[in-house]
């Protein structure tokens, strides 16, 4: 089986610098793992990097599908695999790089819950999140039928909210028991995972930091256009962490400072979620990133990857 050398962690840990840096070793190219990246036009929000840090090194699926269209771990692993297969092919490395655990599952572990939903069991829970109080009643719900997942899935992630409980009430297992049955079996590839860590105020101030850098980028700009685009604002991309605090405050909700420090705290409460989730990965080989340059981190994974 084909292994596939991971950089993971939580979000403005530094996977990017880092990926970047194993490609340079290697002869690679990035194969970007990140949910909200896969969406064109949401640029500055998603941190997708940028020419200038991706140093001539190829990246792949950044910004392959429309900000409407939603984005499945199935449909991300039918759409990964032959740009893995060409980047094989072509005697080079593919890097997968992100913080999307359950997109690094999908290459690496057989989904077998991705199978077809049913709309007839979905859009009554669709239903249920669309009103009123809605969203807590559906988080609620989980909670009751898969404690498991409903602590990993914030409660404003309907769109998985929803599949875990169509899941259920399709098959009789929970998601956390189908993940369970699917770590048993192989995936379409090895995966050599390797996690950066960083001391928890540190990466707060990090992510303050970037949210201050992606307002003075232009955020809020980005938001506009989108919405001014024909972007629904109740739509799964404009949900993602940055977008849904700028648009309302663009639609006057709320002050613009006020929803930059819900950015930063939402951003904080994922980075959280982040760690819980890759820190019940035994695969993860953590590597400690304060202090120490790119290349350096780089360095060790290359030293690591080898060995058994």
């Amino acid at each position: 089986m084909r292994e596939l050398i991971i950089v993971c962690g939580p979000t403005a840990s530094g996977k990017t610098a880092v990926a970047v840096e194993v490609c340079l070793g290697l002869g690679g190219e990035v194969v970007s793992a990140d949910s909200m990246q896969v969406y064109r036009g949401m640029d500055i929000g998603t941190a997708k990097p940028t020419p200038e840090e991706m140093r001539g090194v190829p990246h792949h699926l950044l910004g392959f599908l429309e900000p409407g269209e939603p984005c499945s771990a199935a449909a991300y692993r039918e759409k990964a695999i032959p740009v893995i297969e060409d980047i094989f092919a072509r005697g080079k490395v593919p890097v997968v790089c992100g913080g999307t655990g359950l997109y690094i599952d999908a290459l690496t572990r057989p989904l077998g819950f991705s199978a077809q939903g049913d709309e007839s069991v979905r859009k009554p829970l669709e239903e249920i999140a669309a009103h009123e109080g809605g969203k807590e009643r559906l988080h609620g719900m989980l909670r009751d039928v898969d404690p498991e997942s409903a602590t990993r899935l914030h409660v404003n992630d309907v769109r998985r909210v929803v599949r875990a409980l169509e899941i259920y009430q399709l098959t009789g297992k929970t998601l956390s028991q189908q993940r369970a049955s699917d770590r048993e079996k192989e995936g379409a590839y090895r995966g050599r995972l390797f996690g950066l860590s960083w001391p928890r105020e540190e990466l707060y101030r990090r992510i303050d930091r970037r949210v201050d850098q992606m307002m003075a980028d232009g955020l809020a700009d980005e938001v506009t256009a989108l919405l001014q685009g024909g972007l629904s604002a109740r739509s799964t991309a404009m949900q993602g962490i940055g977008y849904k605090e700028i648009a309302r405050a663009l639609s006057g909700e709320c002050a613009m400072d006020e929803a930059v420090e819900r950015v930063k705290q939402a951003t904080r409460n994922y980075a959280k979620r982040q760690l819980t989730w890759f820190r019940r990965d035994e695969r993860v080989q953590w590597i400690e990133a304060a202090g120490r340059s790119a290349r350096d981190i780089s360095r060790e994974i290359l030293e690591r990857k080898d060995q058994p």
